[in-house]
């Protein structure tokens, strides 16, 4: 019994110094990815913010997605999955470098050799970004050397014996090289990002930007336009909460000194333009509605706002388009392309290369320095965002990002409504309640809404005065609500005479269908 009793106390030390080593090597392989992503984004501001290999891995693998899964992150987070994105890569990142720690040894280095896979993967994406070139690797391959060295350094301290037997130096070398390194990893990540902003100098550029006198204004909002209801859509949509859905993870930063826009393909005369040049010609005003082809039924991945910019048909006029060509590839300075009918450019409708949005210059996010905003069409056939280039071709001849991954080509926005308030599942007091929401159908105009409780028969809501055909409208309507659990659907009929479905399709490939419903609890 005493010998049991000895064996017994002896494993727990033994087995809690097991766990604790594995945990430490675990460690050490994140601790050398931090040191690799950190020197990496600071190397990066060297050779462009493109090049960080963190950066370069998530829009590559944005890039290389099949459409289905960008689809899901985008119904599943919305305007969130660019986090989602980072969070993920984040917790793959890390499970991976925590087993390169765990199986890294002196005389195998296996965890070294993942590290170096990580590289290999980052190199790639890193060399194919738009525009790069041969130095844009360098970010990667630094980091990846020197996240092999701190790799193969704190292991080594692990493994090596001690005079006492109970690795008590190799454990204190351990702690300093580890705390070493995590400084040097976030030091060089922190450095990285502000000297990337920094450098860029485009907070710089926006800053000196003033929106132009413009002598062709909107059409000022009568009263009445905004219902004002609580809890209810604004008819303008403010810049910080105005929807973004795109595929940049870093949003690009382009001077207003660096932006060009090069016009060329089926025109009789090539032209590139420069910031100073474009703003030589008359600006107008506008407000226009904009709305994501992600958009689920009831979504909130619309907005509407003021705009400041030139008309995209006189730019096409001074080119001269040939008489062939149908579409506007449109190029983002990031890659992004976007394939438009250049007969909706000459329609009429205010088809916009917009420089300033809600009085501001653009905000970077939504496109600074220069953005395309076209009534009546889903963003991912006409928004592009800080667009360079311009090639007139054909439908036949080209596809844009979004249609070589089976989204529609023209994709008009279709005749849509929902409910804003009261919010699903609100307890509201038995009696008067008020039911509001917003309508739109760009470049059409909503005609009528119509409400429905518990699939009894429509009644027409009251509509707000229309803006303009470019924007949404809200209604509202007034129920005298019972007690109980009820169900409310809403229906939107365009100018054109076309009554929202209720047939349900999804938003892609080329818009959400069917009638907004809210289960509301009247208490």
């Amino acid at each position: 019994m005493p010998a049991t009793s000895s064996t017994s106390t002896d494993e727990g030390p033994v087995a809690r110094n097991a766990a604790l080593r594995l945990i430490a090597r675990a460690a050490s392989g994140v601790i050398a990815a931090g040191v690799v992503l950190g020197v990496g984004e600071l190397l990066s501001a060297l050779t462009g913010p493109e090049s960080s290999p963190f950066f370069a891995v998530g829009s590559t693998t944005v890039d290389r997605s099949p459409a289905w899964a960008r689809e899901f992150a985008i119904t599943t987070f919305g305007t969130n999955d660019k986090p989602a994105l980072f969070v993920g890569m984040s917790v793959l990142i890390t499970v991976i470098a925590a087993i390169a720690g765990i199986v890294e040894r002196p005389s195998r280095p296996y965890g070294s050799a993942i590290l170096a896979g990580l590289g290999v993967v980052g190199m790639y994406a890193a060399y194919n970004r738009p525009g790069a070139n041969g130095a844009d690797v360098l970010p990667t391959v630094v980091g990846v050397v020197l996240g092999i060295v701190v790799l193969r350094l704190l292991t080594a301290q692990l493994d090596e014996p001690s005079p006492g037997g109970d690795g008590g130096m190799g454990r204190r070398r351990f702690l300093v090289i580890a705390s070493v390194a995590v400084a040097v990893a976030a030091a060089a990540g922190v450095a990285g990002r502000q000297m990337n902003q920094r450098l860029s100098g485009v907070l710089e550029s926006r800053r000196r930007v003033k929106v132009p006198v413009v002598v062709d204004r909107a059409a000022p909002i009568p009263a009445g336009v905004d219902l004002e209801i609580p809890g209810a859509t604004s008819f303008i949509t403010p810049n910080p909460v105005f929807y973004r859905i795109d595929t940049a993870l870093q949003v690009p930063r382009l001077t207003t000194e660096e932006w060009r826009l090069r016009i060329h393909g089926m025109v009789e005369r090539e032209v590139t333009l420069s910031w100073d040049e474009l703003l030589l010609r008359a600006p107008i005003e506008r407000r226009i509605t904009l709305t994501c082809v992600s958009n689920e039924v009831g979504g909130e991945l619309a907005g509407n706002a003021t705009w400041v910019g030139f008309p995209i048909a006189d730019l096409l006029d001074e080119v001269e388009v040939q008489r062939d060509a149908d579409m506007l590839l449109s190029k983002s300075v990031d890659g992004f392309t976007v394939g438009t009918p250049i007969e909706v450019l000459r329609d009429g409708r205010d088809a916009l290369l917009a420089i300033a949005m809600n009085g501001e210059p653009l905000p970077l996010e939504h496109g600074f320095p220069v953005r395309q905003v076209v009534p009546g069409l889903y963003g991912f056939v006409s928004a592009t965002k800080w667009v360079v280039d311009w090639e007139l071709t054909r439908f036949d001849r080209a596809q844009a990002y979004w249609t070589k991954r089976g989204w529609g080509d023209r994709a008009p926005i279709k005749t849509a409504s929902r409910i804003d308030v009261p919010a699903a599942f609100a307890p509201v007091p038995e009696g008067r309640v008020t039911i509001a929401g917003t309508a739109w159908a760009q470049h059409r105009g909503i005609e009528r809404v119509e409400v429905r409780v518990d699939e009894g028969p429509w009644q027409p809501a009251t509509l707000a005065p229309q803006y303009s055909i470019d924007t949404w409208r809200q209604w509202s309507w007034q129920w005298d609500a019972p007690a109980g659990v009820h169900n409310v659907q809403v229906r939107a009929t365009d100018l054109d005479g076309n009554v929202q479905t209720e047939e349900r399709a999804a938003p892609i490939p080329d818009g959400a269908t069917g009638w907004h419903s809210r289960t509301i609890t009247v208490r």
